[in-house]
């Protein structure tokens, strides 16, 4: 199961909204071996596609470097889906080089409506998992952060829950 954070969550389908049409991906680090996610991390779609993503190197390179230097590791890695429901593609699956992490997949094809799944993709094989959304305990805990993107800031606009 996925335990994940309100906050987090909402900064997560803001980023795929505001990437819309293209698909949006990024991050979601904690400390080694808690499968706690704690720091949100968007990233650049090299791709620029609205079919497939692409962390660009480089800015992976620094993230996973600086995740190396905090002591974390991507607890969950996430992309939206702009025109299909938020289920692993064959793609999705064969880059999938992270057997602990939480693949977490954000539909934006209903503008109003926000579907959210997460799997585990082991070798190959994809297991759904249910998603805890559990509500924000402090405000300020989650840090999210921009490597290669423009603005330097972000203002994520997210609804009020």
């Amino acid at each position: 199961m996925l335990s994940i954070d309100r906050s987090i969550i909402d900064a997560i389908v803001a980023h795929a909204r505001r990437d819309h049409p293209d698909e949006a991906c990024g991050v979601v680090a904690g400390p080694v071996g808690s499968d706690t996610p704690t720091r949100h991390i968007p990233m650049d779609n090299a791709a620029r596609s609205m079919t497939f993503y692409e962390f660009d190197s480089m800015e992976q390179l620094r993230v996973w470097r600086e995740m190396d230097d905090r002591d974390e590791e991507p607890v969950v890695i996430y992309h939206s889906h702009t025109a299909t429901e938020a289920y692993p593609s064959r793609t999705d699956v064969s880059f999938a080089g992270e057997p602990g992490a939480h693949y977490l997949l954000v539909s934006t094809r209903e503008p109003d409506t926000e579907e959210i799944r997460s799997f585990r993709i082991v070798d190959g094989v994809v297991t759904e998992e249910p998603v805890e959304i559990v509500a924000a305990v402090d405000p300020h805990a989650v840090q999210s952060y921009m490597f290669g993107q423009s603005p330097a800031t972000v203002d994520y606009e997210c609804s009020d829950r």
